[in-house]
């Protein structure tokens, strides 16, 4: 989008709304970077550079600007237009924990295809990243600033202070006088952006049914659930704001090095960087998918807080009910997990899973996964792609395309990820072949994930 000069020098022009996120607008006059939205007066075109990335516009020396917020705009669609490889490692900079060794590439050729594609070093979209959710945690909660700090993944005191004085023009504790809000001191509340339409109502009813007992509350209009931390378990909720396009996260005080990883992951779950309209157009020209998305604007593909545990329960999930599936979800949380929270996966390696009502293949299956995010918790994110996702997932015994597409899916949010062989899929297509069906939704790559999502509300089995 970017490149192309003349399509966002008219977005800006006219404050789109459709565009705000997928570029940002610097003035070489001012030193200044802003939103698409800003409702500042566009300046002269001789003036202005265009930049796929916040920390595009921060590497080449400009300033957020303070009125339209840049820290503030919805999540880039981090893997439209981007490589695998870009991918999967902008995944590891959104947790934290960015590593070459992770991605199979050198660290040369992996700067030099962020360079390309997006502008900068991964190493500036990591320090831009900690920046913009420090400001976020600075002017949205009652965190000390010291505990800021370390939560935003800055080592030491003076080098957070340090940083957002360079970058803001103001210290932190400057900024926190202009917080806008100041919430329980036991919870801490962040709003979370995204690219107008927005189907919270299609999320929440996809994950309703699908709800672990015991881990899982959801109503109309919120989701709790508890996640692990060194003390025990937190507790987190979510609810949709849609006067400011974003969600509402509100969740208890959790160690500095987990925060921005459970933040991160709510992002996932309700799959809030998608890019609805970039969507919409493509698939939009199926004559099937057409009236499907124009019913239900915005549908997102829910994602999965854990991967493990989404892992688990799509297995589980193997030619029974979705219903049945979540009765045996339950009853397994229940069995070997801690009060309130999902079992470890070490725990599940010699469990006598067939005792909850499992054919001894499957729990044999279960074990296998289960061993494996014992010995490599990171392998599912490690991998290079979707299609090597689905290869190391079907080299486990008892795992089919089915299984492996449906886990890239929603634990990875591959948008392209499509479960070909699924019953409802072929029936809301009006087809018996999953080759013939796996052939027509070839049109529909990129986002064939999406595809799946809108035929499975169509047949009404989500």
């Amino acid at each position: 989008m970017y490149r192309d000069t003349e399509a966002c020098f008219q977005a800006l022009a006219a404050h789109d709304r459709r565009f705000d996120g997928k570029f940002f607008t610097a003035v070489i006059t001012t030193g200044i970077y802003c939103r698409p939205i800003c409702p500042a007066r566009p300046p002269l075109r001789k003036n202005i550079r265009f930049y796929p990335c916040a920390a595009a516009a921060e590497s080449n020396g400009f300033r957020p600007c303070k009125r339209c917020r840049p820290d503030t705009a919805p999540g880039s669609p981090a893997w439209v237009g981007t490589s695998a490889t870009v991918r999967r490692a902008l995944r590891l900079i959104a947790e934290g924990r960015l590593s070459v060794d992770k991605l199979g590439v050198g660290d040369r050729h992996l700067r030099r295809l962020f360079q390309e594609e997006l502008g900068a070093s991964p190493q500036a979209i990591a320090h831009v990243e900690r920046l913009h959710f420090a400001r976020k945690l600075i002017e949205e909660t009652t965190l000390p600033l010291g505990e800021i700090a370390f939560h935003a993944g800055f080592k030491s005191i003076r080098r957070f202070n340090d940083a957002l004085k360079s970058a803001l023009g103001k210290s932190p504790r400057e900024l926190r006088k202009s917080r806008k809000a100041i919430f329980d001191d036991h919870w801490l509340t962040l709003r979370l952006p995204y690219a107008e339409p927005y189907s919270w109502a299609g999320v929440i009813r996809f994950l309703t049914p699908r709800a672990i007992a015991g881990v899982e509350t959801i109503e109309p209009d919120c989701y709790r659930r508890n996640f692990p931390t060194k003390e025990g378990h937190g507790t987190l909720e979510v609810r949709h704001l849609p006067e400011k396009r974003s969600i509402e996260l509100r969740l208890t005080r959790v160690e500095p090095a987990a925060l921005q990883a459970v933040v991160t992951k709510v992002r996932r779950l309700f799959d809030l960087d998608a890019e609805p309209l970039l969507i919409a157009a493509d698939l939009g020209k199926d004559p099937v998918l057409g009236p499907l998305l124009a019913k239900h604007p915005g549908l997102r593909v829910p994602g999965a807080f854990d991967e493990f545990e989404l892992a688990i329960r799509a297995i589980l999930g193997q030619q029974v009910t979705v219903a049945g599936a979540s009765t045996l979800t339950g009853r397994l949380a229940a069995k070997w997990g801690k009060p309130g929270l999902f079992p470890e996966p070490s725990v599940l390696v010699d469990a006598d899973l067939a005792s909850i009502g499992l054919p001894l293949k499957r729990a044999e299956t279960l074990r296998a996964i289960a061993q494996q995010f014992a010995d490599h918790p990171d392998f599912l994110s490690e991998t290079l792609n979707l299609e090597h996702a689905v290869e190391t997932l079907v080299a486990l015994p008892g795992i089919g395309p089915w299984t492996g597409h449906y886990i890239a899916m929603r634990a990875l949010g591959e948008p392209d990820a499509f479960p070909a062989s699924d019953l409802a899929l072929m029936k809301a297509m009006d087809m018996k072949d999953p080759k013939k069906l796996e052939q027509h939704a070839e049109s529909w790559r990129p986002w064939r994930a999406y595809a799946a999502m809108h035929l499975w509300m169509k047949g009404a089995s989500i």
